[in-house]
């Protein structure tokens, strides 16, 4: 421990200068006197008090959230330098710190910074600002910038800047929002005013944008893509496979943020992507497939000729009021592949997302999806009839007895039907006699055969003839109960 004074200020106050135990560090402290006595008292009390938070890890150095923010930036850029992240990961981090985390709680002490201020932070930030598209900030806006408020604070406590029950509990309280995505009707409007939007187009570069731009929709629509996959879509990335049936099946190798994954496709997507390859000036294995009139990569992805194309068909809002875009047609796929019964897990694994991301966004699509169960037994809903089934001829009411008897019942109830049985007297079998050879049986059998024409007036005697059920002929019950003599 040090005590010392400036020159570089004009008062005559002392400092002491500590050395943090068991550590390189050192902290320095105004004693605030010029008194020395007074000055060495407080530099004592000064010392303990660092020795104490060093043993009950209490954070010693107070840092702003600004400096703390700052140095997760940092971090992540060099995550992003070694592919650990993507780089537009530290780009958006940067941007919403600057832009409305630091105005919230840029100066104040990460130390000072508890629950009510997390708890607050979406009002104030609808009170301070406005949305893009709609008067009122989304609430996914808002989840995300609260994310990177808790990864600050994560990154606080893991540098002991802060105590581990300083980082916030919860999540903010916010609406879950449902993705605009474009009904079955809407859908086919889509497909046919689109057609006529092509033929419309009057120079020959309009021709070209609406056709690739259209041919896009479709694939977006089949396929699920993310926008970002399909801006680094290229021709290489796309092969024709068979499937256990034989049937085509376009399989398309996508990568975006940060991952690659493969997802198949019908044999209608290879065919839009024909369409394309044969109006598109670059078209080598390492081209990209969307791409501008030139041949460059399309970095917008057409988004002015789709805005043209979905208020040619009226369809440029959804049923929320709110702009659909290109992310719209990847939230058509979802919501059609959920209507017809897919599962949850194998549609995550084709998106490329989590199960819970399903649940979350497409949950309102399972009560369509399982309309005839939620609606059976209503008023004025009827089941599809199923189709008539041809009677067996070996069932029988003994047949119909077993099956009822495999219903599950009490236990008491099933003893008091089983005591009627127990009171029954069994006659003894009759002496076994002597049987005849299997040559014996079937030549006697046969000699019992008798045509249609000439009926016996009883079948009851003969199992054999019952058991063989040959049309057009029946069965001599006296020569059948004579088999075995």
């Amino acid at each position: 421990m040090v005590i010392f004074r400036r020159t570089d200020v004009q008062h005559r106050n002392w400092y002491c200068r500590i050395k943090v135990p068991k550590t390189d560090c050192y902290k320095t402290l105004s004693l605030k006197t010029a008194d020395i006595a007074a000055a060495r008292d407080r530099a004592y009390d000064h010392d303990a008090d660092l020795r104490f938070r060093v043993k009950h890890d209490v954070p010693i150095f107070n840092r702003s959230f600004s400096q703390i923010a700052k140095e997760y930036v940092e971090q992540q850029k060099r995550r992003a330098a070694t592919g650990q992240v993507s780089d537009a990961r530290w780009r958006k981090c940067e941007s919403v710190i600057r832009a409305r985390l630091d105005p919230y709680v840029g100066s104040a002490q990460v130390h000072l910074i508890g629950q009510d201020r997390w708890d607050e932070y979406p009002t104030w930030r609808r009170e301070t600002s406005k949305g893009r598209l709609r008067e009122q900030v989304s609430d996914a806006t808002i989840r995300f910038e609260m994310s990177i408020f808790r990864a600050v604070i994560s990154f606080a406590v893991k540098k002991r800047y802060i105590r581990a029950d300083q980082m916030f509990e919860g999540r903010p309280t916010l609406a879950k929002m449902r993705r605009d995505a474009f009904s079955p009707e809407e859908y086919r409007k889509l497909h046919t005013v689109g057609r006529s939007w092509v033929k419309a187009a009057g120079r020959p570069s309009s021709v070209w944008y609406r056709t690739v731009a259209y041919n896009f929709v479709l694939i977006m629509c089949n396929t699920g893509m993310r926008p970002s996959e399909a801006k680094n879509l290229r021709w290489r990335d796309v092969t024709i496979r068979k499937d256990r049936e034989g049937r085509d099946v376009a399989v398309l190798r996508v990568s975006g943020k940060g991952k690659t994954r493969e997802l198949v496709a019908p044999a209608s997507v290879a065919d839009y992507l024909d369409r394309i390859r044969s109006v598109a000036k670059a078209s080598e294995p390492d081209d990209r497939v969307f791409t501008t009139h030139t041949g460059k990569p399309a970095k917008t992805l057409y988004k002015n000729m789709i805005e043209d194309l979905l208020v040619a068909a009226k369809l440029r809002l959804g049923p929320s009021g709110i702009p659909r875009s290109t992310y719209s047609f990847r939230h058509t796929y979802a919501t059609f592949r959920l209507s017809e019964g897919i599962d949850v897990y194998f549609l995550a694994e084709q998106m490329g997302t989590s199960v819970a991301m399903i649940e979350d966004h497409y949950g309102h699509v399972s009560p369509v999806k399982n309309a005839d169960r939620i609606l059976h037994g209503m008023t004025g809903w009827q089941p599809i009839a199923a189709e008539p089934e041809t009677e067996a001829p070996a069932k029988s009411k003994a047949t119909k007895q077993t099956k009822r008897s495999n219903i599950w019942r009490p236990r008491d109830t099933r003893r008091r039907s089983r005591q009627p049985h127990k009171q029954r007297t069994r006659s003894l079998p009759a002496p076994a006699e002597p049987k005849a050879s299997s040559s014996t049986r079937r030549q006697v059998c046969a000699s019992s055969i008798r045509t249609a024409d000439r009926p016996w007036p009883s079948l009851s005697g003969c199992g054999a003839g019952r058991k063989a059920g040959i049309a057009g002929v029946e069965f001599d019950p006296e020569a059948c109960r004579n088999r075995d003599v």
